[in-house]
Order: C-alpha cells, then sequence, then structure tokens
C-alpha cells in the first residue's frame, strides 16, 4: 500500500513539488526558528551603552563610505584569530548595531578590537593619506571627511528613531545630540567611532566567586 502511494507522488509532478516544498519549509523552519528566538533573547550586558551622538556620528560615516567592504568586525572564536585580534565577537557587544557590522571580507584588517591601538592623531592620518602611514596600503584616502560638518539636527533624529527600536536615549541625550557634535567634521565623528570599538563594548570575562577577573587577551601587533 505505502509503493502505491509513493508511486503516485512519483507520477504527479504536482503532488511532488507541493510535498517537496512541504518539507524543505519544515527543515527551514527547524533551523531558522530557534536562532530568532536566541535572538530575541539576547540583553546587553550593564557595560554595552547606545552609541553616544559623535560616534553614532561616526558609524554613520563608517556606513555611508563602504568601510564594512573592506573591514570585518567580526573575530571568530579561533587561536590564529583571538591571538592577531583579540576577545572573540559577541552577539551582546553588536546590540545596538543597525545594521551591525559582522561580516567576513577582509581585504584590510579586522576592526572590532581596533579602539585605542593607535593615536587620534594616526587615525586621521590613515583615513586622510594611508600611504603616509602605511606605504604598502590599498586602502583609498578620505580627504573630504575633514571638511564636511556633522548635522546635529539629523543625529537628533537618527537618536529619535533608534529609540523607537529599543536604544535607551533619554530625552536629555536627544536634547544634548546637537551640542555634542557642533563643530565636529565627519573625520573627528568617524575617528571617534574608530576609536571605541573594542573599548565601550568589549565582552567581560566571567568570573567565580574569590576569584580575581582574568585579563581578556589583547591582540599582538
Amino acid at each position: 500500500m505505502a509503493y502505491r502511494h509513493f508511486e503516485f507522488i512519483e507520477k504527479h509532478a504536482w503532488t511532488l513539488g507541493i510535498l517537496t516544498a512541504v518539507m524543505v519549509s519544515l527543515g527551514g523552519l527547524a533551523e531558522i526558528t530557534p536562532l530568532f528566538v536566541q535572538a530575541h533573547s539576547v540583553k546587553p550586558p550593564a557595560n554595552v551603552k547606545p552609541y553616544d551622538p559623535l560616534r553614532l556620528a561616526g558609524r554613520d560615516v563608517y556606513v555611508r563610505e563602504g568601510c564594512y567592504l573592506c573591514h570585518s568586525q567580526m573575530i571568530r572564536a579561533l587561536r590564529f584569530e583571538t591571538q592577531r585580534y583579540g576577545h572573540f565577537s559577541t552577539a551582546e557587544e553588536s546590540l545596538y548595531d543597525r545594521p551591525f557590522q559582522w561580516g567576513s571580507k577582509r581585504t584590510g584588517p579586522d576592526l572590532a578590537r581596533v579602539g585605542g591601538k593607535y593615536s587620534d592623531e594616526w587615525q586621521r592620518a590613515h583615513l586622510l593619506d594611508p600611504r603616509a602611514v602605511v606605504p604598502q596600503s590599498n586602502m583609498p584616502a578620505y580627504p573630504w571627511l575633514a571638511t564636511a560638518s556633522v548635522d546635529g539636527t539629523d543625529i537628533a533624529a537618527r537618536m529619535r528613531t533608534l529609540r523607537t527600536l529599543g536604544d535607551p536615549y533619554s530625552d536629555a541625550d536627544i536634547g544634548g545630540a546637537a551640542k555634542a557634535v557642533q563643530g565636529k567634521t565627519d573625520l573627528d565623528a568617524l575617528v571617534a567611532y574608530l576609536q571605541g570599538l573594542g573599548i565601550a563594548n568589549e565582552p567581560q570575562p566571567a568570573q567565580t566567586a574569590g576569584t580575581s577577573p582574568v585579563p581578556i587577551e589583547e591582540s599582538s601587533p
């Protein structure tokens, strides 16, 4: 009897197509549903905060200029990755990234822990003329960032929008956004964003009662 059922399915393409679609859908839901549930259960640790106005502006510059096309912000939990770049990336530290900047393309190095690795002056020089500080660099220069001013009204509007999505910005945060970026250029904002990567939102090591904190492995130069 079962063979006759299979024979009917094999001889009727529309039945086979419908049943195939049903099984593929069920398999897809079985794989995707747990990921959605897990994503909605991620909560921000105490040290992970939404971007301040200047860094938020810098992040917008980073996305606008396509920096994510050559730089990932996702360190895998592999020894050779953590030895070079530092602590592996976690979902919690990117909770306020919309869209997140993880990626896998590395024409340039991963930037997840680049904050504080170089001085502000080095970052400025590198963005304005990469080969002046790294002769072998193939990164393009971004001289226009030094003359483009940050729009405080736009940043305040962005913060209001992000608050509707769950970012805990207060009225005072939004009200002070324009003043916080007053007189700042896109270059200032991008440097501030880069200098905060892996600093403000770095995951904290687990501790047990009565033990000292375990230092997070620093990235090698």
